[in-house]
Formats: C-alpha cells, sequence, structure tokens
C-alpha cells in the first residue's frame, strides 16, 4: 500500500488513526533509525513493544511491516504512530519530550547550540563502520555464535550462501527457500501478514541473483532458481496471509525467469532440461488449480525443438476436455494454448481451420474478422460479425456491442451511410466500451445540416430514453458538442447539484454567470442541509469562492451570514467560513 506522507490521514481507517496518534502522544514510539536513506526501523511500545520498518521515497511510503499480529488491514496502530512521529513538524504535533530534548531546550534558552560533532549515524552508516574495524576472525567468531543461539537466524545464514558448499541444483535452492519460509512461519507454521512480506523480500533477493546469472550467461543456474522459487512460494502462499501480493509477485518473477531462459537461451541442454521439467510438472499437476499449471504449457511451447516435442504438448492440450459447463475455463485456456502450437508450428490454412473450427472462442472470432478486413473480404467480416451478435446476444451483450463496432468499420471503409448511421446511432446509445464522442462525430459527418437539428433532437431524446435515470453528465456533453449553451443552462436549472455546476461552469461562465451565482446559493444551501463534517463544509466553501469568482460577493457574503444563523453550533463550519 503506498501513501503519500503528506495525506497518510485521508487513506487510513480512522479508528485506526486515532489510536496511532495516541501512541504518538504517549511517546510509546521510541528508537527510531534510519537504516539506509529512505529506510527507517522503529520500535514501538504498548501492551508488549514492536517492530515498525518502513521504507521511504519522495515522500511517499512504498511499504511498511510491524510485528504485531493485526491482520485485518494494511496499516496498523503502531505503523500509524511511526507515520505521526515522521510527519510530527508538518503536522504541528508533539509528544513529552524526552531527556535529551528537555536538555537541548535548556540548551538553547542560554545560547548555547548543540554539538554537530554527536549528529545521529544512520544504522548502516554505523553498521559499515563497525564491519570495516572487526577483524575477519571475529567477525566470523560471532557469526558462529549467532548460529549456535538462535535457530532463524542460522535458517537464513544458511539459505543465504549454502551454494558456497553444495552442487548448484533446483533441490539446492528449494532448500533455501524451505529455510527462509521455515524461519518466518510462526508456531504453527503459518505466514502471516508481516512474515509473508519478510519471506517475499528474502526470496526476491533470489529473484535478483537469477536476474545477473542470466545477465553473465549462466541460464542453468537461474532456471534451478525460477523452478524453486516456483514450487517452494506456491506452497508458501496455501499456507499464509498473502493479501498484500507478496508472494504472488515472488511467483510472478519466477515465471518471468522461466520465460527469459527460454527466450534467450541457446544451448539445447538446457532448453530440453526445461522443457522436461514444464510437461511433468504439468503432467505431476504441481500446480493445479492456479494460472500457472497452464502457463508450463506456454513455456514448452517456446522451447519447441522437434516434431515430437510438438506433438507431447499436443496430446496434453487434447487430454483437457470439455465439461459442458457454461464457463469452461480449462477447456478455452487449452484451445488458446492449441492455436499458439499450431500457430508456431503450421502454417496459415492449419491455422484458419482451427479459429474456424473453434468459433465460439471471441477471440479466435475477433482474429479472423481483423484477418477478413485486412484481406478486404468484407463479406466474410460482416458475416463473422453477425453470426457472432446472434450467438451471445442472451448472455454476452458486451462482446455484441464489440461486433456491431466491427460491422460499423466495415461499412465506414465501403462507405455505406446508411449502415453507418445505424451501427453507430446504437453504439452511441447503448454501449459504454466506445467514445461516446466518436460515435456522435461520425454521425454528425454522416447527415447533411439540413437533417443533422431534427436527428440531434431526437437523438436527446432517445438517450433519455435509453437510460435508467437521466445522466446530467452525457446529455450535457451532447449540448457542449453542439454548442446549444441555452439548453444547457436549462438542463442544469432542472437537474442542479454542485457535481453538475462544476461539470459545465467553464461553458457557461462568460454568458450566464449571474445565474450561475444563484443556482450555486441554493445548492449550498441544500448540500449543508445533508451533509455534515470537516471535509463537508471545506467543499461548500470551495464552491462560495467560485461564486465570489462569477463576481457574486454579495451573494457570497450575504449566505455566510445565513448560514452563520442556521448552524451556529457546528464550529468546524464557522473556521471554514472564517477562511473564505
Amino acid at each position: 500500500m503506498k501513501i503519500s506522507l503528506n495525506e497518510f490521514e485521508q487513506h487510513i481507517d480512522e479508528d485506526i488513526l486515532k489510536r496511532g496518534l495516541q501512541y504518538f502522544k504517549k511517546g510509546y514510539v521510541t528508537c527510531v533509525d534510519e537504516l539506509s536513506g529512505g529506510e527507517y526501523e522503529a520500535t514501538v511500545e504498548g501492551s508488549e513493544t514492536y517492530t515498525v520498518h518502513m521504507e521511504i521515497k519522495n515522500g511517499v511510503m512504498n511499504a511498511c511491516y510491524c510485528t504485531c499480529p493485526y491482520d485485518w488491514g494494511p496499516v496498523c496502530k503502531h505503523e500509524v504512530a511511526v507515520m505521526f512521529y515522521l510527519q510530527q513538524k508538518e503536522l504541528g504535533i508533539e509528544t513529552k519530550p524526552k531527556k535529551d530534548a528537555k536538555k537541548n531546550q535548556v540548551m538553547a534558552s542560554l545560547g548555547v547550540k548543540p554539538s554537530l560533532k554527536n549528529k545521529k549515524k544512520t544504522i548502516q552508516e554505523q553498521l559499515n563502520e563497525i564491519l570495516d574495524m572487526l577483524p575477519p576472525e571475529e567477525l566470523k567468531g560471532y557469526i558462529a555464535e549467532c548460529c549456535d543461539k538462535e535457530k532463524s537466524f542460522r535458517d537464513m545464514f544458511l539459505a543465504r550462501y549454502l551454494h558456497l558448499i553444495q552442487p548448484i541444483s533446483q533441490e539446492m535452492y528449494a532448500k533455501q527457500i524451505r529455510a527462509i519460509v521455515s524461519s518466518a512461519a510462526g508456531r504453527y507454521g503459518y505466514l502471516d501478514y508481516s512474515a509473508a512480506r519478510k519471506v517475499a523480500n528474502a526470496v526476491n533477493e533470489i529473484s535478483q541473483l537469477a536476474e545477473r546469472k542470466m545477465t553473465e550467461g549462466n541460464y542453468r543456474e537461474a532456471m534451478y532458481m525460477g523452478c524453486a522459487m516456483l514450487e517452494e512460494m506456491t506452497k508458501a502462499i496455501e499456507q499464509g496471509d498473502d493479501s498484500n501480493g507478496d508472494l504472488g509477485c515472488c511467483i510472478d518473477a519466477a515465471q518471468e525467469i522461466l520465460f527469459r531462459v527460454a527466450e534467450d537461451c541457446v544451448d539445447k541442454a538446457i532448453r530440453r532440461e526445461l522443457f522436461d521439467y514444464a510437461l511433468t510438472a504439468f503432467q505431476k499437476q504441481l500446480f493445479k488449480g492456479w494460472d500457472w499449471h497452464f502457463h508450463l504449457l506456454d513455456l514448452a511451447i517456446e522451447l519447441i525443438e522437434t516434431e515430437s516435442d510438438k506433438k507431447l504438448i499436443a496430446g496434453w492440450i487434447d487430454s483437457v476436455k470439455p465439461t459442458g459447463e457454461k464457463w469452461d475455463y480449462d477447456y478455452d485456456r487449452a484451445r488458446l494454448m492449441k492455436l499458439e502450437l499450431i500457430r508456431k508450428t503450421e502454417g496459415e490454412a492449419e491455422l484458419n481451420s482451427y479459429l474456424e473450427a473453434n468459433i465460439d472462442i471471441n477471440n479466435f472470432r475477433r482474429e479472423l474478422i481483423l484477418e477478413a478486413i485486412k484481406e478486404k473480404n468484407y463479406a466474410k467480416a460482416i458475416s463473422l460479425a453477425e453470426t457472432g451478435i446472434i450467438a451471445d446476444q442472451k448472455d454476452k451483450p458486451g462482446l455484441v456491442d464489440e461486433w456491431k463496432w466491427h460491422l460499423l468499420n466495415i461499412y465506414q471503409q465501403q462507405g455505406d451511410k446508411f449502415k453507418i448511421v445505424e451501427y453507430a446511432r446504437f453504439l452511441f446509445l447503448n454501449s459504454s466500451r466506445f467514445r461516446p464522442q466518436e460515435m456522435f462525430d461520425i454521425l454528425k459527418k454522416q447527415l447533411e445540416k439540413t437533417e443533422w437539428k431534427s436527428f440531434f433532437d431526437q437523438l436527446v431524446a432517445d438517450r433519455k430514453k435509453s437510460e435508467k435515470w437521466v445522466s446530467f453528465h452525457s446529455i450535457a456533453d451532447m449540448y457542449i458538442w453542439e454548442e446549444q449553451w441555452e439548453n444547457l443552462l436549462s438542463l442544469l436549472v432542472a437537474n442542479k447539484s454542485l457535481d453538475n455546476l462544476s461539470y459545465v461552469e467553464k461553458f457557461l461562465a462568460n454568458r450566464y454567470a449571474e445565474q450561475l451565482v444563484g443556482i450555486y446559493y441554493n445548492a449550498i444551501e441544500d448540500y449543508l442541509k445533508k451533509n455534515i463534517s470537516r471535509e463537508y463544509y471545506k467543499t461548500a466553501c470551495k464552491y462560495i469562492r467560485r461564486m465570489i469568482k462569477l463576481g457574486g460577493r454579495d451573494e457570497a457574503d450575504h449566505l455566510i451570514a445565513e448560514l452563520r444563523k442556521l448552524y451556529p453550533q457546528r464550529r468546524a463550519l464557522m473556521e471554514e467560513l472564517d477562511m473564505v
């Protein structure tokens, strides 16, 4: 969850926000350290002591996690308390001064400035300085001692450096990842929200190492890393809270590694090994139920070298049979892969034959229509679009709109005015998939000026009938495109609201400023009858300023005086009115 620190209060649950503020004001945030540029670690006290880790860049919090067990949302009260700590100067809030702060205050009152020599270094700077000073033997002894005392440290250390003493293999990297997961998992082997983030950060280091290996041309080792990540992170995601998508990102990274090996590696032995892995994993259904189960066959298609390879893949694709259900994802996915297999290994005739035999898949129909239009075989393209409309009109209205859009495109190329008007009008009135102004412009271009006025008036009437409730914006747009300002003002008077006013004000301000001021007056009154809170008051005052800008200073003053009489108990409103 990315949050701008300047406005973090607007993005966090109000209850969590209040509790975080209380923790900050009570001085519970202690030991705030900058580990490196923009990376902070803080201790937050309470019923227990928790550690908060936060990454900030250019005023935006890109990541944060806390060691507390809270998992009801993306941000806990301890993290919020740290945000208040980091933003206390900007927010004008403070906590009880610590001893050092009191000492600095006394020194300042005596005219003595605190020494800059003791300016605190970041944790990373301190670590680097100590590591530079430590003799290698002492550092080695300390690491051995930590490994003896702390299992999680030992597991993470082995996970990072096991490759130095063992032969490179997929299993070796799988052991590393299992050690990472084991260290982070709770007592019952479950990865909570913060543990999932910890695992993902560690596994991302393996992903980055794989990237470096591929850059160096070591595709085999990168392949082992990708396979291990894919298998072990699939297990991890099944035993953890991945509400933030951290573990899923590791799986995506693993797939990217494997596909990059398939695309870039020319070593036939490595390509064969990856091909065999992909088919074996698919056969064993290692990832059944996940999207990447079928991605394995996509990977295998990328690695095809022989006719035998092609037959193996085709056999597995053909083993996926239709279920007869309305939405048969697996079968449709298999047919899409079969298409890519044919595209890669066979000719144009076989490709078109397969597309036509499986025309119920909308992607196939779309490809055939576009190819027919490209070849100017308009009769075939029209037939495909019209049969698509018939096939999809009951269950897939969005696709019906697309097939009609293709028909519009065909008739534009043929110059058939009657059909162009028919389909552009339908899409303008009934479809949200295509830009209304584009359809409107097509219609206007087809009609003579003598025809257009009556056609436009009827189009407005039809637009109102085609909607369950009249959309102010959609009708207003039509008047704006035609520069019918009186009709636009009449529409606004019939649909008074601050939102509608702000939508059309710039078009009417030069001609109808006085009327707009009056509409604003009434709309603001109605708005404040229904809404109570400072944010609503700020909005109302923003529109009072619009009244003034339109030349309605007297009306604005009168409205402000009226609001003061009506709502004297709304202190926040009085404060906002003071600033108008």
